[in-house]
């Protein structure tokens, strides 16, 4: 039922179990986040993805973008928490390339609830101290070290947020850190349409 802060391969995070509904609200209520925001669901490995998502997708696709700096939002299976994002039929799945965050995935029986470690509108953070004011509602904050470089704006955009729930398209959701090589692979090696926004 716990918040434990967390390296990622972008930046700092927040993570809890993704199926405890308290933990969820917990969140919430630490970041300050508005309640129609949706979290997104961390897994160790693709395979379990199967579980949580309904996959419209080669599975070829997920695989070269997962593990990575990037978010997949697909429809929601009924395996997922009722209590996380209710207000969606969908969820954006993160595999961070970052050992300890798969390891502490695989070491979950569920999906993690994962949000970036900061006050919702403030900058994300890419050192434990940066999120200092936060430490006091924490369970647990993992130190593993400066994520990036500590001075590049471009650092701290967090990761690329790529909506696949529509069959042969895609829309990116955030620009993020991975925009373009993640935009290459959706349209020139998969032939996907981005959606008119």
């Amino acid at each position: 039922g716990g918040l434990v802060a967390v390296p990622t391969d972008t930046v700092y995070g927040v993570a809890c179990l993704a199926q405890d509904s308290a933990a969820v609200r917990s969140i919430y209520s630490l970041k300050g986040r508005n309640g129609a925001k949706p979290l997104a669901i961390c897994l160790g490995d693709v395979e379990r993805l199967y579980r949580y998502c309904h996959v419209n997708v080669p599975d070829e696709l997920l695989r070269d973008l997962l593990p990575g700096p990037v978010t997949l939002v697909l429809q929601r299976s009924e395996e997922l928490n009722k209590d996380l994002n209710p207000f969606t039929s969908l969820v954006g799945v993160r595999i961070p390339d970052h050992p300890f965050m798969r390891d502490l995935a695989r070491a979950c029986s569920g999906p993690l609830a994962l949000t970036s470690a900061n006050i919702s509108s403030q900058g994300s953070t890419l050192t434990v101290l940066e999120f200092q004011d936060l430490w006091p509602q924490l369970s647990l904050v993992i130190d593993g070290g400066p994520i990036g470089d500590v001075q590049s704006p471009e650092c701290r955009l967090g990761s690329t947020v790529v909506d696949l729930s529509v069959s042969g398209k895609f829309s990116i959701i955030r620009p993020g850190c991975a925009l373009t090589p993640t935009v290459e692979i959706l349209k020139k090696k998969y032939g996907l349409v981005p959606e008119s926004s």
